[in-house]
């Protein structure tokens, strides 16, 4: 994926480079974050400054929350038969 220089990153683009590499690598969410640590960030937080790292840490956040909590389809009642 292109890089932009001129600015901090959004969360929104690396939901999308995560699942880029969790896709295409056929691995976990933690290890593509290690890959996109090793890749992007050249093993340095502050390769693109801090704000694009806190939004990189965000985006696994939401990635990994998302994975770890189980499907329920909307319009289900837990526990009622009607």
């Amino acid at each position: 994926m292109t890089v932009n220089h001129a600015g901090a990153l959004k969360k929104e683009y690396f939901l999308s480079y995560l699942n880029l590499i969790k896709i295409s690598r056929n691995c976990t969410i933690e290890q593509a974050k290690e890959i996109a640590i090793e890749l992007f960030f050249h093993h340095n937080a502050e390769e693109y400054g801090s704000h694009t790292y806190k939004r990189f840490l965000d985006a696994f956040q939401e990635l990994n929350v998302e994975l770890l909590t189980p499907y329920r389809p909307s319009g289900l009642i837990e526990g009622g038969d009607s």
